[in-house]
Order: structure tokens, then sequence, then C-alpha cells
């Protein structure tokens, strides 16, 4: 649990005015080389992430300093849980580098996934404004690196900076239109458009700035994401790369138009 960093001043100035090789195959987080893992990667710092965060602009270089100072980022490897269900929410979490899924599971053992956050992506908001404790587990997909930003400096920033609210209203409301649409996709669609819709949704430039139009992911992770098996990930994404939506690459996929895949219907 992230000790609670003690009560700061109001800011001054916080503004300035599988293993296959084949081509085509989306390749198992677990066929990746043990060089890109994790634990020897080197040193990663928040700097990355905030350097893609659209509100980080507007602060001046002291308090951009500051934020660096203040806000540790940790490494979770493949499975490991960064937060969990019911925990007092001390932090807001971004995620540096990797790929973290949004879930919970029932007293039954019943699970859903609720949305994937990859690199750039804050999340954790809500939780934090309402000071509750958390509703849903946050489970690294595949080693990560996510920042958690302290209670007392998410608050400064709300009590000092214009652009730091603002993208917050453009965040909140982007995760409702989201989450309405994720009813809509389990109640009317079929596997293929919601393998469409998921990947779609990783690649939405407000939540996800800076993405650019590839992203490593495997077919193991599309399926946990869209809520089906590896096996029929697969078969969904051979559909939508006939339908010239996506290209596959090992371990990897591009999507030219992610409008036009948000579209696909099946």
């Amino acid at each position: 649990m992230q000790t609670p960093t003690p009560p700061v001043p109001p800011c001054r100035g916080i503004e300035d005015s599988g293993t296959a090789s084949r081509p085509g195959t989306v390749a198992p987080s677990s066929a990746r080389p043990a060089a890109a893992r994790v634990a020897r990667r080197a040193p990663i710092t928040i700097d990355a992430l905030l350097d893609r965060s659209p509100w980080v602009e507007a602060l001046d270089p002291v308090e951009r300093m500051r934020l660096s100072r203040e806000t540790p980022v940790r490494a979770f490897p493949a499975g490991a849980m960064v937060v969990r269900k019911g925990e007092p929410v001390e932090a807001w979490l971004g995620v540096v580098d990797g790929l973290v899924k949004v879930a919970s599971v029932s007293p039954e053992g019943r699970s859903v996934t609720y949305t994937g956050v990859t690199s750039g992506g804050w999340f954790g908001e809500g939780s934090l404004l309402k000071s509750e404790p958390r509703k849903y587990d946050v489970v690294a997909l595949r080693d990560s690196h996510v920042a958690l930003m302290p209670r007392a400096t998410f608050q400064r920033l709300l009590d000092c900076s214009i652009a730091f609210n603002r993208f917050l209203l453009t965040q909140l409301n982007e995760r409702l239109g989201q989450f309405i649409a994720m009813v809509e996709h389990d109640r009317l669609l079929g596997p293929d458009a919601r393998v469409a819709r998921c990947l779609a949704e990783l690649f939405n430039p407000v939540l996800y700035p800076g993405g650019g139009r590839r992203m490593a992911i495997s077919q193991e992770e599309i399926g946990y994401l869209s809520g089906v098996s590896r096996q029929r990930a697969n078969r969904a994404l051979r559909t939508l790369e006939q339908a010239g939506l996506l290209a596959l690459e090992y371990g990897a996929i591009v999507v030219p138009d992610p409008q036009a895949l948000r579209r696909f219907s099946g």
C-alpha cells in the first residue's frame, strides 16, 4: 500500500501564462525475448508518461520537477496484482509502459474485464474524487511499469491547475462513453465485432495519447480484454485482417484507421 504523502501547501505558479514466428502471427506474451522482460530493463521514470500527457504542458518547470519527484514508478511482472478491489485509494495510476486490465471477480469466482489500459493512459480518478474504496482489481497482463501519483499531489493539481481539471472532465466523459458502448457491445455484437471494438478503444487518442498506429499485443491479451478465448481472438483477427481493418505482425497489430475498426459490425 502506498504511504500517503503529507499535505502540501497550495501551489503557486503551477501553470505558466505464442511461439510461432511466421508472418502475420500475433505472438503470445510468453514468447517475447527474455531481454524485454521488466526485471532486465533499464530503470524507467515517469518522464515518458508525462511527455505524453497533454495537461503537463501547462505546468511550469518547477512544478513538473516536483511532480516527477513525488510520483514513484513501480515494476509489475505479468500476472501481478497492481491494486486490489476494496483497498483504500491513495494514488492515481498511470501506465508508463506495458498493459494492464481493470477487472472484478465475484464471490462465486465469475470475472469480468471492464477495460484495458495501455502505455500513456491514466485511470482511477473517480475513486480518488469520491474517496471510496477501490471498486476493481488492476492486473498486469504483461510486464509493466505503473506510476502511482499520491493523493496529495493529485489534489494539489486539482486545486491549482485549470488544464488538469479540463483533462479530468474530458477523461471522465470519454470513460463514460466507453462503458456505455461496452454494455451495447456485450448485448448486441458478435465475437468478431467485440474484438474490433476492444482494439479500437486501445487506440483511443484521448485516453492513450501519442500511441501511434502500431501496438505490441498478444492474442492472449486480446482475448482477456474482449472476453473471448485466445483461439477465438485469433479467428477474429484473421477476419479483421481480411476486411482490411488491421495488419498482423509478429507480436503486434497495425491499425491504419481506428474509427473504421470501431464501425465494424461483423
